[in-house]
């Protein structure tokens, strides 16, 4: 979607087990947007409601601004989760460089919960060919906390690497190929791919270059508000 200064791809992770229908979110996992944004790209102030927004960099740097005044530079060592709640304001700019990332949406637990914004300054070792868990609920203990039974996790893999994919009871994995390409069983996997299994846990991945992996664990399950402007279905959904 889009053009120059700012492209996108919107991705409905549900669709990797239905091809139609009118929710096609993965669980509580509503939307992912894979996007690419050029120097003086603006995304102007707009409002979120009820999305658990994860801001996950791959390259460049962002300038956040918000309703709660706070102004600051996200990058692949600063990442961002918004939790919309019953009303969050943001605009996002390019002022220099390159923008790739993944915008991810995710339907909270309940509507109309308190709004609030979260930041997490990675460490410098982060590219350490581990997984590194990123977001999740509050259970997990992770950096960013999400309202809702969605665990998100990155590894950034040298090639030749066998790669297991990280696992907790009562979810399951979808996993995006950020960068790089992976053998599973006898399939080859590339940038923008992704896999997940409803019945059983994946199986080992092979890196066969150098590989960025970003897995989701979702309790297909989870209660879940479907009012979320982006995660969900809208105004007059419970």
């Amino acid at each position: 979607m889009g053009r120059d200064p700012f492209k996108l791809r919107m991705i409905r992770p549900g669709r990797i087990f239905q091809k139609k229908g009118v929710d096609l979110a993965f669980g509580p996992l509503g939307r992912i947007d894979h996007a690419f944004l050029d120097t003086g790209t603006v995304v102007g102030m707009h409002e979120h409601r009820n999305d658990e927004i994860f801001s996950y960099m791959w390259h460049g740097t962002m300038v956040h601004e918000d309703s709660s005044n706070i102004k600051t530079a996200n990058s692949p060592m600063k990442l961002m989760m918004m939790n919309a709640g019953s009303s969050f304001f943001h605009q996002e700019s390019v002022p220099s460089g390159q923008v790739e990332m993944l915008q991810i949406f995710i339907r909270p637990e309940k509507k109309d919960l308190n709004p609030a914004i979260q930041f997490y300054d990675r460490p410098v070792s982060f590219a350490n060919g581990e997984w590194n868990l990123l977001a999740g609920p509050q259970e997990l203990n992770a950096p960013l906390t999400i309202r809702q039974r969605v665990a998100v996790y990155d590894i950034h893999a040298k090639a030749g690497r066998e790669i297991n994919i990280p696992s907790v009871p009562g979810m399951t994995a979808w996993v995006y190929v950020m960068d790089g390409n992976v053998t599973v069983d006898e399939a080859e996997l590339f940038k923008g791919d992704a896999i997940s299994d409803s019945k059983a846990a994946l199986p080992t991945f092979r890196s066969t270059n150098d590989t960025t992996l970003v897995a989701f664990l979702v309790d297909m399950d989870a209660p879940a508000t479907l009012s979320g402007w982006f995660s969900g279905l809208g105004e007059g959904y419970e």
